[in-house]
């Protein structure tokens, strides 16, 4: 499963404070050499065009977070957001 499709399955009314916490994430990882240069594009790119809260931009967001901080990503999502099957997707799609 791509994480665009892994995306559908997070409500619309989550998005917004996941795509936060995967910024804080994103920006504060100290694993930021494991993101491969395409996707901090891809994510620059959606960010400057304010679209990160759309299925493409919080689908590189989502993917960031798997690689970069998965445990902190997954801990997220499962507890805090209550989408333990977008979890089991993620990691599925590893």
């Amino acid at each position: 499963m791509t994480y665009r499709k892994i995306v559908e399955m997070i409500p619309i009314e989550k998005r917004e404070k996941l795509t936060a916490k995967l910024i804080d994430y994103t920006l504060k990882s100290k694993n930021a050499d494991k993101m491969p240069s395409s996707l901090a594009k891809t994510i620059l790119h959606h960010w400057q065009q304010s679209l990160l809260t759309n299925e493409a931009g919080l689908a590189a967001l989502l993917e960031a977070g798997a690689i970069l901080e998965p445990e902190k990503t997954m801990s997220f999502l499962g507890e805090e957001l209550q989408l333990p099957d977008v979890v089991k997707a993620i990691r599925a799609a590893k």
